[in-house]
């Protein structure tokens, strides 16, 4: 029930490009490659399991529960609608 200009479907597809955008930037910060035996951040031992589970992993769980907090989303969508303008 789009308004004005847009053609029909067009909130819709404003939300799943806001979606779809979310997944790739969630997908371009995961580690990858070879995983390092000792954490970058405190040089604590990285356990065998962590290091299977997530491929490239640089960090142990603490720092890495650390920097996850410090990760900032504004969680806004840029691609030009007005509200997203306006803010």
């Amino acid at each position: 029930m789009a308004t004005g200009w847009a053609h029909d479907g067009a909130v819709q597809e404003q939300i799943d490009s806001t979606v779809d955008d979310a997944i790739q930037r969630a997908r371009q910060q995961l580690p990858q490659g070879l995983s390092a035996e000792k954490c970058q951040h405190c040089d604590a031992p990285i356990p065998e399991g962590r290091r299977q589970a997530v491929p490239g992993v640089q960090l142990c769980i603490a720092c890495q529960v650390l920097e996850d907090q410090h990760t900032r989303y504004s969680g806004y969508n840029r691609r030009g609608s007005k509200d997203s303008q306006l803010r």
